[in-house]
């Protein structure tokens, strides 16, 4: 026994901690500035174009997360403040320029928000209508449910004055519908509209905000069929692609029968309204949506393809390679064909952010820079936020510049690690790579907005994007410059089959066991978090990284914590969701949407109809009763719920009415009827306490405009 205070021999090396340089080298990692402040904020000043979106977008997210729309008192001090930020930026301290720039780029986000909405601001229907519409046709496309629908502008509505029309509507036809319109014809139908749809329950998506920086004034269902009023006109340059596109669509559909023929004319054309529903949910269940979806990856493999094969077919030439600077008149030649599909493809807002992806990288190569870089992708958000702050908020803007930031960041990685493979192996890991690296960067936000993570979506991508860029997006290019001589027949084939093997894939991962697993919608703070910190992470160093890394952190542990609502109430009382110990029970059959959003947000993969036979609520279908918080819950719908509210009110019930309640109301209840609940859907938590009162007055949500 050894004495105390002496040492024990156990015949290893005593441990060690670690040595002081260690030590030393990872404080002024973590501290890296915190002795020099003053010249940090001076060094930062070279990372400005990186942080520009960042800071621009922040001012943005603010204006949009806003409850109520900023006073004006608000934006003058805004715009003051912007002012003077500007002048210290330009003329301050060393020290203060670079917090004055992001001070003042933080105040032109929610300048820009602001003024963007007054600008496509347009009126919106304020009540039902059902009557005759006419319009122009804008656009064709498909709905969730597998319909067609018309988007119309220059919209006439029966004693509805000009003026408060809408200036687009979007009808849903009939399934009869033979013959479609095409854009630019004057149509004529019956249609039941109505304004756009508030949110299903505080914090979901809404749709009216969306509607309204589409420009989108009223949504319906026609109730017969479409009438030829006028033929396009044919000095309307604004559809001319539009018509085009249409045309090319339905000539591959005629060449390509079946869903492979619909696929291949939403890659090369964007006419996606050909791809029936049960296609697109095994994309999604696979990983699969982006591919049908023009996005950044087919804007790169169709300027990747165009670049590569003139570089290099210039570069075979021999004596013209020496003289002509062959790889800036590839970039050039990529650029203008890149812009043909985004005129072809329409300039919506998908397209048009991989088409800015995609210039600034070619427009870099164009000026000797870099064309992967963080500060092309950070110029790409900037311009895009400039031009169209509301795509923010849209998950194809995150989900694009997240994986492109992703990709950038492994790409020097790999760049040391690839020459030390093998040459056969390189191609294989370098995909394996890149879709694990964006699959990663992706799927939070994915999840977040969609409520399901794909479980084999990486063994999908590996799958079918390769056939994608070696054979479908190269034979579409192909095809098309052979098409005028008549001899697109065979790359037409080539790009059949493999379309037929990226629909096979799809269908046979959709189909394995877990294939998608359902995840519960994360509170509203989640998004920012997660956001914010990955790029403070990225672009900071030192303490602000580790911040950066304990933010995202503080989302995670807030999305696995998450409480969903006890007892949710639809927009004008369509329906009354119960939290049980079986999931939720729903009070009826139908108000479909609204059934999918509240179990989506659940994390539950349940139908709507399995969802409102499970026990909760008793009683005929129009007077559904249910107990919550030991108060009974009465869904009173149909023709008598009126009639049937009088008995109800009764031992403080609480009485959902599908209608307008009467004036004065019965007592001894208390009343949530059509006109309180018109502003959108209303959730209660386990306690009674009411979550969320949602957004107040908005633009889009018809409330009273700022002072």
């Amino acid at each position: 026994m050894s004495e105390p205070g002496s040492a024990i021999t156990t015949g290893r090396a005593p441990a060690r901690l670690p040595a002081p340089a260690l030590w030393a080298g990872l404080l002024r990692a973590l501290g890296a500035g915190l002795e020099d402040p003053a010249g940090a904020l001076v060094r930062a000043r070279l990372d400005l174009p990186l942080w520009a979106p960042v800071a621009l977008g922040a001012g943005i997210g603010a204006w949009f997360a806003a409850p109520i729309d900023p006073p004006a008192g608000v934006i003058w001090g805004l715009g003051a403040l912007a002012v003077v930020a500007l002048l210290i930026w330009a003329r301050g301290a060393e020290p203060l320029r670079f917090p004055a720039a992001l001070l003042a780029l933080l105040a032109a986000g929610v300048l820009l928000a602001e003024a963007r909405a007054g600008a496509v601001a347009a009126p919106v229907l304020p009540f039902r209508y059902d009557g005759p519409v006419e319009g122009r046709v804008l656009a064709v496309d498909r709905s969730s449910r597998d319909r067609i629908r018309l988007t119309l502008d220059a919209v006439q509505l029966t004693d509805i004055d000009p003026d408060r029309s809408p200036a687009m509507v979007r009808v849903t036809l009939r399934p009869e519908t033979a013959a479609l319109p095409e854009p630019g014809e004057r149509v004529m139908l019956t249609a039941n509209l109505q304004p756009p749809a508030p949110p299903v329950e505080p914090g979901a998506w809404d749709f009216r905000r969306t509607a309204w920086f589409e420009g989108l004034g009223a949504v319906g269902f026609a109730r017969g069929p479409v009438l030829r009023v006028a033929p396009p006109d044919p000095h309307d340059r604004a559809l001319a692609g539009h018509r085009l596109r249409m045309r090319l669509s339905a000539a591959m559909q005629a060449r390509m029968p079946g869903q492979a023929g619909a696929v291949a004319a939403a890659l090369m054309t964007g006419d996606r309204s050909g791809i029936s529903e049960a296609t697109n949910a095994v994309m999604r269940a696979a990983n699969l949506y982006h591919i049908i979806s023009i996005s950044g990856l087919h804007m790169g493999m169709l300027a990747g393809f165009v670049f590569a094969a003139l570089r290099y077919g210039l570069a075979a030439v021999g004596p013209f390679a020496l003289i002509w600077p062959v790889k800036k008149i590839a970039a050039l030649v990529a650029l203008v064909a890149s812009t043909v599909y985004l005129w072809l493809a329409g300039a919506e807002v998908a397209t048009t952010r991989a088409w800015l992806m995609t210039a600034v990288m070619l427009l870099a190569v164009l000026l000797d820079r870099r064309a992967i870089s963080l500060r092309t992708v950070a110029l790409a958000a900037l311009v895009l936020l400039v031009l169209e702050p509301e795509s923010l908020t849209e998950p194809g803007f995150q989900m694009s510049f997240a994986a492109t930031v992703a990709l950038v960041l492994a790409f020097g990685p790999w760049a040391r690690i690839a020459p030390l493979l093998p040459w056969l192996v390189r191609p294989v890991a370098m995909l394996v790579l890149t879709s694990l690296v964006a699959g990663t960067a992706t799927a939070p936000i994915a999840a977040l907005h969609f409520g399901r993570v794909a479980e084999y979506g990486l063994l999908a991508n590996l799958l079918a994007v390769p056939v994608m860029g070696t054979l479908v997006m190269p034979a579409g290019v192909i095809a098309a410059l052979l098409a005028p001589l008549g001899l697109a027949a065979p790359a037409l084939w080539v790009m059949e089959q493999g379309t037929r093997w990226m629909i096979f894939v799809a269908e046979r991962v959709a189909a394995l066991d877990g294939a998608v697993i359902a995840v519960p919608a994360p509170p509203a703070a989640v998004l920012p978090l997660l956001a914010l910190g990955a790029l403070v992470a990225v672009l900071a160093r030192g303490l602000p990284r580790v911040a950066g890394l304990s933010a995202m952190a503080v989302a995670a542990g807030l999305w696995g914590t998450a409480v969903r609502p006890a007892l949710l109430i639809a927009p004008e009382g369509a329906l009354v969701g119960l939290a049980t110990a079986e999931g939720r029970a729903l009070s009826k059959p139908g108000a479909a949407f609204v059934a999918e959003s509240w179990l989506k947000a659940d994390g539950d993969e349940s139908t709507p109809e399995a969802a409102a036979a499970r026990p909760g609520f008793t009683g005929p279908r129009g007077a559904r009763v249910g107990t919550w918080n030991g108060r009974a819950v009465v869904h009173l719908s149909g023709t008598g719920a009126l009639a049937a509210l009088s008995a109800a009110c009764h031992g403080d019930a609480l009485v959902i009415l599908a209608a307008s309640a009467p004036d004065p109301a019965p007592a001894g209840c208390e009343i949530w009827d059509r006109d309180r609940l018109r502003a959108g859907g209303v959730a209660f938590a386990v306690d009674g306490r009411q979550i969320g009162p949602g957004q107040g007055a908005r633009r889009w949500t018809g409330g009273p405009r700022r002072q």
